[in-house]
């Protein structure tokens, strides 16, 4: 009789490693990094940093924590305007998420409404909601417009940012007047070129090839 091998079907055996991770505090994590970055976590200028970044993170992060229609709420209005809206240079503020570096600059949103506006402030609360959190502005560009798109139901849906990026400005590169600009476009912002070209000169971006 062939012998049993005693490990066929059994658990795999726990990563201590893993499980002290799991343990810790976010603060204790921060403190670790202090540590291995070469500081002195216990020195006084750095006693509460691991409680300032724990709060900072999770503030700047916030986005994860809530929904579209949340921010949005009771901002939807029945209207019997077809013409362009446009809210422009919203300022934004993100983290990239390969390096957790700032990424910052404008987002310019524009729709055609189909009989629904939205509240002017609600757009802005779109482009926070999906900025805070960990992004690529790729990504972002295109959840911005997906959002609006889906809520509203409109004729068209147009999004462009402009934003400095500080993992090329502060490290790699090091290349400090590059500038990433980004779109998204649904509807006959995508379909239509006078529509689109619009929408670019009212914003004033230039070198976009529309």
């Amino acid at each position: 009789m062939a012998e049993r091998d005693p490990g066929r079907g059994a658990p795999p055996a726990p990563n201590p490693s893993a499980a002290a991770l799991a343990d810790a505090s976010f603060a204790d994590l921060v403190r670790e990094i202090l540590g291995r970055l070469g500081e002195n976590p216990s020195r006084p200028g750095l006693l509460r940093t691991p409680d300032r970044v724990d709060e900072s993170l999770h503030w700047l992060t916030r986005g994860y924590r809530q929904a579209v229609e949340e921010v949005v709420g009771d901002g939807i209005f029945e209207e019997d305007h077809h013409n362009m809206v446009v809210v422009k240079d919203i300022e934004l503020y993100s983290l990239c998420e390969h390096h957790l570096l700032p990424f910052f600059g404008k987002a310019h949103v524009a729709y055609i409404p189909s009989g629904r506006i939205v509240g002017l402030s609600k757009v802005a609360r779109v482009v926070d909601l999906f900025a805070r959190r960990l992004q690529v502005q790729e990504r972002l560009t295109e959840q911005i417009a997906g959002a609006l798109w889906d809520v509203l139901n409109p004729q068209g849906v147009g999004v462009i940012l402009e934003a400095y990026h500080l993992c090329m400005m502060m490290r790699g590169v090091e290349k400090q007047n590059s500038k990433t600009i980004t779109s998204a476009m649904r509807g006959v912002f995508l379909e239509d070129l006078k529509t689109r070209e619009e929408f670019l000169r009212l914003i004033q971006v230039n070198g976009i090839v529309s």
